[in-house]
């Protein structure tokens, strides 16, 4: 394995990353206005170094109930703007975000750690959500009927849902954003968005491009904060709020539903995942690998559809345990503005820790690492890549997510063993199958209990597709056609029948 030099780690902040950073507004951004945080600033370090790259503002109660009231005050306007408008808003962003796709890549880099390429990837993948529901703000309908008894008209329409609060993780700073608010501003739909705290600037970066394309005040309302769950639960609690989208864990996600059941909250959730990928004897070996490489590489493995546990046909299991760990033993660490780097650090050393906890539990019980296995020295948060052979089936990795850079590789006898160790787990976000055999494909597909499916490729991300999860993996779907019917509620009006009494 290569990697960087502590010092080359440590390299001072260039003038292109100074620019990045400052050229980024740091305040809350409510009814229009860009203004202070009631409580101060908190600070947005850079994962590669530990070190502290911008403050931005840190909300009250007080500034996320501003933030609310502006979004209440511009929702009966926004959602009668007409679609056609919406959409070229959403269209005029997504040109402005590609145009500046360079900026916005070096930016997310620095404040979530990720290779360049990866960043520049998610930036365009990002900018693609606007310009998918850009498409569809004009594809809002209902239907007209006759009622079976002839005797009135079946009158149904959509509406926008009302004034939302949108929570989004650190992983994908902007694809997340763009997924939320690209559904929400084409069906007509006011907003409060909260980022994470460890990576602000993205978010902040969007929220000024929407506004500079002609995105009216008050439609949008961004809100940072040290404390998500202080400053989000009045919001929540809030009989004006009408929705509530959120991306993160399942514990948190848990407890938002608990707090949103008293107003009864439209939700949409999108939280862990355990994903298994299953390789069979008679798949193209040579492609799977290739796959599982990007499905466990992807975003330094912290992607909740991120290949969490390798399960493999016991013929070629070995063979594909020591190709795994050849690759990921050649992937260069570092800094992710590095030339080369195919691997960042992780978000913060409390994320390192867990996968620490994970690997060392798994070797403990009888797991060997083909590769890596243990944090790296000097500055940052780095993990190095690893693979673990022979893992045990009472390994908590196999049952916990590995948000990290870390394949266990556990072998399997028969297909119905497959399906039955894949099934194993309160998740079900996505799952990867690799076989040649159709008749298996669709067998095997068709009983694994998960939202999404890779058959034979190692992404399942698109913006024209419904993405989301079932049992502990949350519901609702974001993107495709299905994903603007997230802000939408259906108003059904009974026609007197024409020739009947006026």
């Amino acid at each position: 394995m290569t990697g960087a030099t502590e010092s080359e780690m440590r390299a001072i902040t260039t003038s292109d990353e100074r620019r990045a950073v400052d050229a980024v507004p740091k305040g809350l951004f409510i009814g229009g206005e860009w203004r202070d945080g009631a409580n101060g600033t908190l600070a947005v370090e850079d994962p590669s170094t530990g070190e502290m790259i911008a403050e931005v503002a840190d909300a009250s109660v007080g500034d996320a109930r501003a933030a609310l009231d502006a979004a209440v005050a511009a929702a009966d306007d926004w959602a009668v703007h007409p679609p056609r408008e919406r959409g070229e808003i959403l269209r005029r962003a997504f040109e402005a975000i590609v145009e500046r796709a360079n900026e916005l890549a070096l930016l997310m880099t620095l404040e979530m750690g990720k290779p360049l390429s990866e960043s520049k990837a998610e930036v365009v993948y990002g900018a693609e959500f606007l310009r998918w529901f850009a498409e569809e703000a004009v594809r809002i309908d209902g239907r007209y009927a006759v009622a079976p008894n002839g005797q009135s008209r079946l009158l149904t329409m959509k509406q926008p849902i009302g004034p939302c609060l949108l929570i989004t993780p650190w992983n994908f700073p902007l694809a997340m954003g763009t997924r939320k608010l690209g559904p929400a501003i084409a069906a007509g739909c006011t907003m409060v968005v909260k980022p994470a705290q460890q990576t602000p600037l993205s978010m902040l970066a969007l929220v000024e491009i929407l506004t500079e394309v002609g995105l009216p005040k008050g439609v949008l309302n961004l809100v940072t904060a040290s404390s998500s769950a202080r400053t989000m639960a009045p919001l929540i609690a809030d009989p004006r709020l009408r929705k509530l989208s959120f991306t993160g864990s399942t514990e948190v996600g848990r407890r938002l539903m608990q707090q949103a059941s008293e107003n009864l909250l439209r939700l949409s959730m999108e939280l862990g995942g355990n994903a298994p990928f299953l390789v069979f004897e008679d798949a193209d070996l040579d492609a799977a690998v290739d796959a599982a490489v990007i499905a466990k590489m992807r975003n330094v493995g912290e992607a909740c559809t991120a290949a969490n546990r390798f399960h493999v046909a016991a013929p070629v299991a070995d063979e594909f345990a020591e190709r795994m760990a050849e690759r990921l033993g050649g992937m260069k660490v570092g800094r992710g503005t590095e030339q080369g780097v195919e691997v960042g650090p992780l978000i913060d050393d409390t994320q390192r820790g867990k996968v620490a906890e994970l690997v060392d539990d798994a070797l403990a019980k009888g797991a060997r690492a083909l590769v890596g296995g243990g944090r790296r020295d000097g500055a940052g948060y780095f993990y190095e890549p690893t693979v673990l052979a022979d893992v045990p089936g009472e390994a908590k990795l196999l049952q916990e997510e590995v948000f990290g850079p870390v394949a266990p590789v556990k072998s399997f006898g028969d297909e119905t063993e497959a399906i039955a160790a894949a099934n194993d787990t309160e998740f079900g976000l996505v799952a990867y199958v690799f076989t040649t055999d159709i008749r298996r494909a669709l067998r095997v597909t068709e009983k694994l209990q998960t939202g999404m499916i890779g058959l034979n490729q190692g992404i399942v991300s698109n913006p024209a597709a419904p993405f989301g999860g079932i049992k502990q993996s949350g519901f609702g779907r974001e993107g495709g056609r299905e994903g603007i019917e997230e802000y939408l509620q259906t108003k059904y009006v009974a026609v007197g029948a024409p020739g009947g009494p006026s």
